[in-house]
């Protein structure tokens, strides 16, 4: 099948600012695509463009198989989105609200189930006002799965939500995914990015610095380990290709390797190490 989201060459400046200065991208259907940049980065721009919301100075972009720019109101039918800030009718309760967004699409997901599976049953006759800033995150949730998307574009979608909240709403990601729906995501968090993302691009001054899987971005999975134990001497720590090799060294020499770990670079590690490459 044709990939649901295909970028070349995309372009946006505000003045004399460019915020996107090129980008190539492509998400495969069925795929979580994760997007990881700094604040400035030319992240929501490039969303935004991806959602139509905005319109690109150059380059191509395909989405569903679509131009963003010119798509209509069938094509807007096939997407979710959950924004960083939504607007909402703060008088209506729960229910009532996504209820009333199901009435949008033409096939939409049953509302009692959708929220029941962002965790609102308790709150579904309660008003939207009411609500802590947590639930109304699940909200926003709720109203962007509600259509049954094709793709759905979550921005910061676990803002605001306890560790127990963010890893049920991970498993609702990942059954979405395996009703073959194409999710990409922006977070700040580099572990829900590991957790969730089949593939991970990392964005810094309006270009792609690096792609791939989570495991191998920016050379993970070749990165040289460290090995770090405690003797009699104190705390080691060496940086090998080969961590097995020097484990077994060490051993037969017959030293004592108290508290052994073994390491790679984190996501995280990674991740600042090439938005720094570009600063």
């Amino acid at each position: 099948m044709d990939d649901a989201i295909t970028v070349s060459g995309l372009t946006k400046s505000y003045g004399r600012t460019a915020a996107v200065g090129g980008i190539e991208l492509t998400v495969a259907r069925g795929e979580i695509f994760a997007l990881l940049g700094p604040n400035g980065a030319g992240k929501t721009t490039t969303v935004e463009i991806l959602e139509g919301h905005r319109f690109r100075d150059g380059g191509e972009v395909r989405v569903l198989g679509e131009d963003p720019g010119t798509a209509g109101r069938a094509w807007r039918a096939r997407l979710g989105m959950v924004l960083q800030t939504a607007t909402d009718a703060a008088e209506l309760t729960v229910s009532e609200t996504v209820r009333h967004f199901a009435r949008y699409y033409p096939n939409p997901r049953d509302a009692g189930e959708v929220i029941e599976q962002v965790g609102l049953t308790d709150k579904a006759g309660s008003r939207v006002r009411t609500l802590s800033g947590g639930q109304r995150r699940r909200l926003d949730v709720a109203l962007g799965m509600i259509g049954r998307p094709e793709l759905i574009f979550l921005d910061e979608p676990t803002t605001g939500f306890d560790p127990e909240a963010r890893r049920q709403f991970w498993e609702l990601i990942r059954l979405l995914a395996r009703d073959g729906t194409t999710i990409l995501l922006t977070t700040h968090y580099l572990d829900e990015a590991e957790a969730l993302a089949d593939r991970v691009a990392v964005i810094a001054r309006g270009v792609i610095v690096a792609e791939g899987t989570p495991a191998t971005l920016g050379g993970r999975a070749s990165a040289e380990t460290t090995v770090s134990w405690v003797d009699r001497d104190g705390r080691h720590s060496l940086s090998t290709s080969d961590p097995a090799k020097l484990i077994h060294e060490r051993y037969t020499a017959g030293a004592v390797l108290n508290e052994l770990t073994v390491s790679r670079p984190s996501l995280e590690d990674t991740y600042l190490e090439l938005i720094g490459e570009v600063r």
